[in-house]
């Protein structure tokens, strides 16, 4: 629990450090980079045996160290939606975003590492875990304004004690605010 917490607050810094650096960023004087927001999807079993895939929200946000590559910081929840009984997860995870673009379009792929604590409150077992996870996908930026882009991400996602039956997928949409 305590390496999740840590990992939680990495996360929260992360993006507040992107939203101060944006003005600067924009004008040139500072790291550029991204902040994302947008629904996401995993596979069913993918983080608790015997559970349906589910619904949830992706954030993240990316700092530029050179112009293709730099750290990204992702949290996502799932169960959004779910009975009581249903498990949530959610996802801390960090790690090196490689970013290409032409033409309005950024291509990226990421490899991240970091927890998913799962949990349930209701039904016949109650329980919560936090395992390690690992995430190695990519996606692409499609230009809409100067700052924005709209954005689709494919991610094989996987933990220290994923069930053998898992989905390890998630995918997820959402709009992007560039610095």
């Amino acid at each position: 629990m305590r390496i999740f917490s840590y990992l939680s607050r990495s996360a929260f810094l992360l993006l507040a450090a992107s939203i101060v650096f944006a003005p600067a960023a924009a004008r040139g004087l500072g790291p550029g980079g991204d902040v994302y927001f947008g629904y996401s999807r995993s596979g069913a079993n993918n983080f608790i045996a015997n559970t349906p895939a589910e619904n949830g929200w992706d954030a993240a946000g990316e700092l530029h160290f050179i112009p293709f590559l730099g750290a990204e910081v992702d949290v996502a929840h799932y169960g959004l939606g779910a009975s009581n009984n249903d498990a949530r997860t959610t996802t801390v995870l960090v790690g090196p975003r490689v970013t290409v673009g032409l033409a309005g379009i950024h291509l990226f792929a990421h490899g991240l590492v970091g927890a998913a604590h799962s949990y349930s409150v209701g039904g016949p077992l109650s329980y919560s875990k936090t395992p390690l996870a690992g995430d190695v996908g990519g996606g692409a930026d499609f230009r809409l304004l100067p700052f924005f882009a709209w954005r689709v991400v494919g991610d094989y996602i996987t933990t220290t004690d994923s069930p053998s039956n898992a989905n390890h997928y998630r995918f997820g949409t959402g709009l992007v605010f560039r610095f």
